[in-house]
């Protein structure tokens, strides 16, 4: 074991922290945390949805069992409050609350990105958060265009000669508000990223316009951004206009079709799930902040999907929901009529394994409390009770510490990646339904799992058996610190 460690020390740490440490990813990861606010806001309004259509739902069922209330669905008589005059307004409401937060999540993401990138390289950071947006929305698809696409050349003359009709000479360009969700990301985080740095390059080797010392400070600052904001978006809007030129197709769907919707498949399998929650546990026994190392990945190819199955949650609900996992629509390959859910998302592990915090130390807390008898243990439990309900474990992972314990190495390890094999199966086997609400990573066990969930009452079963599977891996290590010598 101590080689091990001397061998992980030596190689992997060194690497973990540059990973931890490297600008460009600390800015990406900034730049999720930076979108929170949005993200939120999106997320309880798809709260305000759901109990205005799924819990009512929801207490039907149990009230007059399953068959009686799909018969009343049917015969449109299903328990409601989107006509309830207060509460059905504050549903109508929030649905344009979701189209100012979530329809548009691409596009303050790209903001946030080119912010922050900005920021990295110490220059204009709202001028970087302009070019970063201005990035993806350059190259967005003309929608009239795309809604002729396989028609006749003749219906497409007709088309032209109606606009012109209008007195519109040109089309004018439509962008699909669906590009702008977090389908974008990957463009923005390609395209932004090229626009930003060339932007921030020309900014630091001073090719800029420089004003008088007289002219306002805010003015001359803007002034400065001038000619690197333009360089940066003719480069990109030069490269768009290629690409479409050779290839016929826009790079927003080309860098979806053959960047994105791959990465998007392989996080879904079962390999790719267990190796990250496995690594973010790792680097937190060496005391690197494994869910900051990882957040890159994490928040990049599961934040989007977790995003994906809000905005399918809020069209279709909770039942919708369930129906498009029974059809097997778990990928967009499969999707039908448009719509998909993901099965594992960036909540999901949240919502089922990093209760109390990563590892699931609320159960090592709770182990420590009924069959510890060292009082060191239990004093520093006692004191990380509290965080930990609210998912919060620095307290234990450097209070008892967990970081370098080699005692508590295998439980930091295994507790984990036992509670996301259990959830994941019960996923896969439509016994649960995946994730489809963000809630704030705060929110205790158990009701994190049922909010996130779209308030599936399973998904409190669920997380009991992760639970009690998380306590059973770490209550022998408890046990067998028993007989070690407490230092105090």
């Amino acid at each position: 074991m101590n080689a091990l460690q001397q061998w992980m020390e030596k190689h992997l740490v060194p690497v973990a922290a540059k990973i931890g440490s490297q600008k460009h990813l600390v800015a990406l990861r900034d730049s999720f945390v930076g979108m929170l606010p949005a993200t939120m806001v999106g997320a309880i309004a798809a709260l305000v949805s759901a109990i205005v259509t799924t819990v009512p739902s929801a207490v039907q069922q149990l009230v007059q069992g399953p068959a009686a209330a799909k018969a009343a669905a049917d015969a449109g008589k299903a328990w409601t409050l989107a006509n309830t005059p207060v509460i059905g307004d504050l549903a109508n409401i929030s649905s344009l609350v979701n189209q100012g937060t979530l329809t548009i999540i691409g596009l303050i993401f790209a903001f946030s990105w080119g912010y922050n990138l900005s920021k990295a390289y110490q220059v204009n950071e709202l001028a970087g958060g302009i070019v970063g947006a201005a990035a993806l929305v350059a190259g967005l698809p003309n929608m009239l265009g795309i809604a002729t696409a396989g028609i006749s050349q003749k219906a497409v003359d007709q088309i032209n000669a109606n606009i012109g009709a209008q007195g519109l000479a040109t089309w004018k360009p439509l962008f699909a508000a669906g590009q702008l969700d977090a389908g974008a990301y990957f463009t923005a985080i390609i395209m932004g990223a090229l626009a930003t740095i060339i932007y921030a390059k020309l900014m630091l080797a001073d090719i800029t316009i420089k004003m008088p010392d007289s002219v306002p400070p805010a003015v001359a600052k803007a002034f400065l951004a001038i000619i690197p904001t333009i360089v940066s978006i003719y480069v990109v809007a030069f490269i768009y206009y290629i690409v479409k030129k050779l290839s016929g197709g826009d790079l927003i769907y080309l860098i979806s079709k053959y960047i994105a919707e791959p990465f998007q498949v392989l996080s879904q399998s079962i390999v790719a799930v267990l190796i990250v929650t496995f690594f973010v546990s790792l680097f937190w026994f060496f005391g690197i902040h494994g869910t900051n190392v990882l957040g890159a990945a994490l928040d990049g190819i599961w934040g989007p999907l977790q995003l994906n199955n809000m905005d399918v949650f809020q069209k279709v609900g909770l039942q919708g929901v369930k129906d498009l996992v029974a059809q097997g629509a778990t990928n967009k390959a499969h999707a039908i009529d448009g719509q998909f859910v993901n099965l594992w998302v960036r909540g999901s592990w949240d919502a089922y394994a990093w209760f109390g915090g990563t590892a699931g130390t609320i159960t090592l807390i709770i182990a420590i409390l009924l069959f510890s008898k060292r009082e060191d243990y239990k004093t520093v439990a006692k004191l990380s009770l509290a965080p930990g309900l609210f998912n919060i474990n620095e307290p234990m992972m450097f209070g008892m510490p967990l970081v370098l314990n080699s005692l508590f190495f295998i439980p930091l390890l295994l507790a984990p990646v036992a509670s996301v094999s259990i959830a994941y199966a019960a996923t896969a086997l439509h016994l649960v339904s995946p994730v489809v609400l963000q809630v704030p990573w705060v929110t205790p066990p158990f009701i994190n799992a049922f909010m996130a969930t779209g308030f599936d009452w399973r998904s409190i079963v669920v997380t009991a058996v992760t639970f009690a599977a998380s306590f059973v891996i770490w209550f022998p290590f408890v046990v067998a610190a028993n007989s070690m010598e407490d230092p105090s």
